[in-house]
């Protein structure tokens, strides 16, 4: 039953009315089939237009959030937090001292090479005693057999040639398959792979090998069993405890690995300060980007192009080891004081100024919206930081340039004009700068992206009311065509009731008729007493 209530009043004469409310639509209910398809229609319309409002209204908030809502004041403080800074950057931090930084990096890594063997056992203060006893403790198998395989190293470039010599993960993949299968793995200047095999007895290659063929055979007897009684096991045996079988299982072959990447680590700390020849001198190991940089040139694509020969003369002739890396960061690190400072100034000033707004439309802090206070990911914040980096960038090179013109007397073609200009750019702001207007272009050509999303939902939208429209058209027409139908019903049923009316009223005459030939007698004695009763009633009602 669909109905929703019913209702029943009785009168005092017995007269009884009764109502019941029915739902607006209710398949069921409908006999007419159409009156149903078009309810069912107009209902999945409102649903599917419900969906789309709401993918509208996330559409909204996200372009708001990748709309520039930046003001007058807002570029205000942008632009003097680029000037302020790049005076800071002009005065405080300078032109780029590669020397001093080199001679500092030097110093640090002799330090964390002492360091680190006193940790390991080493008693002595001398850096090249240290270095001898971390390469005794920590000895790699393919150090030396370079040495007369004629495959183009040399004692000035084999470190960077042998990957296991690289602080990358592809260096301790070198070690581990040097380790395990006794094979050096080196690329020349030339960019030609060359491989060294070295001399093992069979006696070393077993230790090695040993942990790996348990942990093989613990993971196969356990799979075994896991696969026989896998019913029993899960009902017996909580997954926490299977996983803990599985790691110890497999836990002889990964001690084994972490040995070996305990050694690598260690060797390439020895080697870190140049030999024991040449303690804090001499070639230490390349550096991270260096060593990158060479495992991307031995690549078939990149092998024969020249890349590999460039990288090793950079490694070689101008001796970029793993410590003029490390002063080059450290001047990067320098030049990145005030560029860091010009972040910190303008997001506080974006923090502070929005969260006094949101403060003031909500009257405290409780209803504050703080997706409109954090100074991250939105299209303002990121103009702001497009402005500030670009001002601190063009005050940067416009310093440098002054100031190289003037150290060279105005002689901009010669070559030391350049160089000095170089030394002067921050490279850290440049990169900053670029990232901003990357990150400010790349929240417009997806906020484009979103609004063309969104009109294409309005229009399905727009559509949707359409065919709503229709529906609700075609379904006024057949209440029209029912409302006819039943007027004509009705003109039925009074025309039958007027011929009912007319017939009555004749009967009634012509029993008025007959009564006033009715015999008072015959009816009296028949029905005694009935007339003097009518008359009583025609009398007094």
């Amino acid at each position: 039953d669909s109905t929703i209530v019913a209702l029943k009043e009785e009168l005092n004469d017995g007269f009884s009315v009764e109502y019941e409310v029915f739902p607006v639509y209710n398949p069921s209910d409908f006999k007419d089939e159409d009156k149903a398809r078009i309810a069912k229609s107009i209902a999945d319309i409102d649903r599917q237009s419900e969906e789309l409002s709401a993918k509208i209204d996330k559409l909204n908030v996200d372009i708001d959030r990748l709309t520039n809502h930046a003001d007058g004041i807002d570029y205000m403080v942008a632009v003097a937090s680029g000037v302020l800074c790049g005076l800071i950057d002009s005065f405080v931090v300078g032109e780029f001292d590669f020397k001093g930084a080199k001679a500092k990096s030097n110093r640090q890594v002799n330090d964390f090479i002492m360091k680190f063997a006193k940790k390991n056992g080493y008693e002595g203060e001398r850096l090249n005693g240290a270095i001898d006893f971390l390469e005794k403790k920590f000895p790699v198998a393919q150090d030396n057999i370079w040495k007369g395989k004629n495959i183009g190293v040399s004692a000035k470039d084999h470190h960077l040639a042998d990957f296991a010599h690289h602080p990358t993960l592809f260096g301790l993949i070198a070690a581990v398959v040097v380790q395990f299968f006794r094979v050096g793995l080196f690329v020349n200047r030339g960019g030609e792979w060359q491989f060294a095999f070295v001399d093992t007895a069979p006696k070393e290659l077993l230790k090695t090998w040993l942990p790996v063929i348990i942990s093989g055979i613990l993971l196969w007897m356990t799979n075994i069993a896991e696969a026989k009684y896998e019913e029993k096991l899960d009902k017996q045996i909580p997954k926490p405890i299977k996983a803990l079988i599985k790691a110890l299982a497999a836990a002889p072959a990964v001690i084994q690995i972490l040995k070996i990447a305990g050694n690598w680590a260690g060797h390439l700390v020895s080697d870190m300060g140049g030999s024991k020849n040449t303690a804090g001198g001499g070639m230490g190991i390349p550096g991270l980007f260096l060593s990158l940089l060479h495992e991307l040139s031995s690549m078939p694509l990149l092998k024969d192009t020249g890349l590999p020969a460039v990288v090793n003369d950079i490694y070689k002739k101008q001796k970029f080891d793993m410590r003029s890396e490390l002063a080059v960061l450290n001047e990067l690190g320098r030049q990145a004081i005030p560029v860091l400072l010009g972040d910190v100034l303008v997001r506080t000033f974006y923090f502070v100024r929005h969260l006094i707004s949101e403060y003031k439309a909500h009257n405290g802090f409780k209803e504050v919206d703080w997706k409109n206070v954090i100074p991250f990911n939105n299209r303002t914040i990121a103009r702001m930081m497009t402005i500030e980096s670009g001002t601190f960038t063009a005050i940067d090179l416009a310093d440098a340039a002054i100031r190289s013109a003037i150290k060279n007397a105005g002689q901009v073609q010669s070559p030391t004009f350049w160089k000095d200009f170089i030394l002067r750019v921050n490279f850290v702001g440049i990169g900053r700068f670029v990232i901003a207007v990357g990150t400010d272009v790349g929240m417009g050509i997806k906020r484009q992206r979103l609004i063309k999303e969104r009109m294409q939902y309005k229009s399905e939208n727009d559509m949707l009311q359409t065919a709503k429209v229709y529906y609700l058209q075609e379904g006024m027409w057949i209440e029209a065509v029912d409302t006819q139908k039943a007027m004509d019903e009705l003109l039925k049923t009074a025309e039958q009731t007027v011929i009912y009316f007319n017939e009555s009223y004749l009967q009634i005459e012509d029993s008025l008729n007959k009564i006033q030939d009715v015999d008072i007698d015959c009816v009296e004695a028949n029905n005694p007493g009935l007339v003097s009763d009518l008359k009583d009633i025609l009398e007094w009602g």
